[in-house]
């Protein structure tokens, strides 16, 4: 398997034409039809749109979680519809982190076993997965919480540890579903400035959907959707700015 693709593509994702329906016994869903877009590298993007116009099936099979039925997905210039499922899940866990809204935590597990347990079952010894561990916790201000279980911290601390889950392979792209949807605003809001941080420094591309606009607006770039076709794509104040720096 090619894992490097092409190491000259300035882009983190690549859409053509994407096609996904799902067959039920009485009913043809067409979730994305014919879905094209560009994320360069280092952007933080916002899906948006109305419940059931496509955005969590978009981001499903651009992550390679979904299969499509038509289309190609290039992420970092690899072409991901031609992996098997075995070097996709290996190229998930390599390359890709994942932010849902549920967190998805471990409960008998510490924080920081929570978050090193991607790296053990990758095979990474015990102790270099611990050490990892321990520092993106560091980057999410969560080291002093790092032997607390899930439900020993608050909604925005649970949140920050998944987020250090999925900074813990230092991928190069993240992907989030609803990341602040079961967060008061000021968790949200402190949740979104350590993304956005994050983003800043590392140059780590974002993807995330959400219905909440204030939140969209702390990326660099919106993207509407609407009965599973993009209809507009904007560009916010933050992404206006940076491109003046670049």
């Amino acid at each position: 398997m090619n894992q490097t693709g092409d190491s000259a593509s300035l882009f983190a994702v690549e859409a053509t034409d994407v096609v996904k329906t799902y067959h039920t016994e009485d009913v043809e869903v067409h979730a994305l039809r014919g879905v094209s877009l560009q994320v360069p590298k280092g952007e933080m993007v916002a899906i948006m749109g109305p419940s059931g116009c496509g955005k969590t099936t978009l981001l499903n099979c651009l992550s390679g979680l979904d299969a499509i039925d038509d289309g190609l997905i290039r992420i970092e210039g690899v072409n991901i519809n031609s992996l098997s499922d075995d070097d996709k899940s290996h190229y998930r866990a390599q390359r890709m982190g994942f932010v849902f809204q549920f967190y998805n935590l471990l409960p008998v597990l510490s924080a920081v076993e929570n978050v090193e347990m991607p790296l053990l079952v990758s095979g990474m010894p015990a102790k270099a997965a611990r050490e990892r561990a321990t520092h993106a916790l560091s980057l999410v201000h969560l080291e002093e919480w790092a032997r607390h279980r899930p439900a020993q911290l608050s909604g925005g601390q649970r949140q920050r540890v998944t987020i250090a889950r999925a900074l813990v392979n230092e991928p190069a792209i993240v992907w989030a579903d609803e990341p602040t949807g079961d967060l008061d605003s000021k968790n949200a809001d402190e949740v979104m400035e350590l993304i956005v941080g994050l983003n800043e420094r590392n140059r780590q591309t974002f993807v995330i959907v959400t219905h909440d606009l204030h939140i969209a607006q702390s990326t660099h770039r919106i993207i509407n959707m609407l009965d599973g076709e993009i209809i507009e794509e904007t560009q916010t104040e933050r992404g206006r700015a940076t491109a003046l720096r670049a």
